[in-house]
């Protein structure tokens, strides 16, 4: 289901892969019917019309998967049925998916309750504000028993993949993933990665500048004075900024970062362990172990097998 206003790279991230899944499968495995409030044309971001779909008020109960895709931030609706029918698909077991503004559509039709869900990086502030009891992580996607949820965009693509994966096996997913001439399929617990500035909002000038630089010195982390000596502030001052604007102390930051990139290595490189302890800036392999481990609940070596 589209509602005006939606991205066309989202909807097709999210529908292309199961099109090109049924031609390299050379059998109808997914059918798709295109749903919209009322009927009708539904115009895009890009203000290019979508054919004519069917009333959404006729969506069937005996649907297996509803995918809603939507604007962010989603607009003030004045429509009372998308919610009632909403619950009513998912009460009945139709696995609802959130492209998008899609998620935020969701939740305000209460489905989303108790479930962990993500939406694009802009609305995570209101997105927690408006809907407490919704489990709202950052993500670039998430699925959670009947509910799908993703950052919109490609991550609707890296969704649609694992779903493909999961109903029809992996060589499947991986020949529908060359065809996109795809390098991977990113995984859902990566986070939605987004501009350092945008990130830090308007966050002053010396924090952005010490997140920039930790970002450039992974190899050889500089200590917390050095930081704050090349930024020309003391260390309190350091420690403030980063108490107030991003919750943490500067170490336990800078070790999250370091950990992040040596999961990226672990993941898509060859290398081995310990040289990947070595890039990140940890003293051994076995420092870099017993830091993982506390951190992502899983040792390198787990984390590759």
């Amino acid at each position: 289901m589209t509602l005006p206003g939606f991205s066309l790279l989202a909807q097709a991230c999210a529908l292309e892969p199961l099109v090109v899944v049924n031609q390299l499968a050379g059998q109808r495995l997914y059918r798709l019917q295109a749903f919209s409030p009322g009927g009708g044309e539904v115009a895009s971001m890009a203000d290019l019309s979508q054919a004519a779909c069917t009333p959404f008020e006729l969506a069937s109960t005996e649907l297996d998967m509803l995918i809603v895709c939507a604007p962010s931030p989603l607009p003030v609706m004045h429509d009372s049925a998308l919610p009632g029918q909403l619950r009513l698909l998912g009460r009945s077991g139709v696995v609802l998916v959130g492209v998008g503004g899609g998620t935020e559509l969701l939740a305000r039709a209460g489905v989303l309750d108790g479930y962990r869900a993500t939406l694009p990086w802009q609305r995570f502030a209101a997105f927690t504000r408006d809907y407490p009891r919704v489990r709202l992580t950052q993500q670039l996607f998430e699925i959670d028993r009947d509910r799908l949820t993703c950052g919109g965009g490609t991550a609707a693509m890296d969704m649609m993949m694992t779903l493909i994966a999961t109903h029809h096996g992996r060589e499947l997913a991986e020949r529908v993933s060359e065809h996109f001439v795809l390098e991977r399929v990113r995984m859902a617990d990566e986070p939605q990665q987004v501009p350092l500035r945008a990130r830090l909002g308007h966050a002053p000038a010396p924090l952005v500048d010490a997140v920039m630089l930790m970002e450039a010195n992974i190899e050889e982390p500089l200590t917390t004075h050095e930081l704050a000596e090349h930024l020309g502030i003391s260390r309190r001052q350091l420690e403030r900024l980063f108490k107030k604007y991003l919750q943490a102390v500067p170490g336990r930051y800078y070790l999250d970062l370091r950990l992040k990139e040596a999961r990226r290595l672990l993941r898509e490189s060859d290398l081995p362990a310990g040289e990947i302890a070595m890039k990140t800036g940890f003293s051994s392999p076995a420092h870099f172990s017993t830091a993982y481990r506390n951190h992502f609940g899983v040792t390198p070596r787990e984390e590759r097998l």
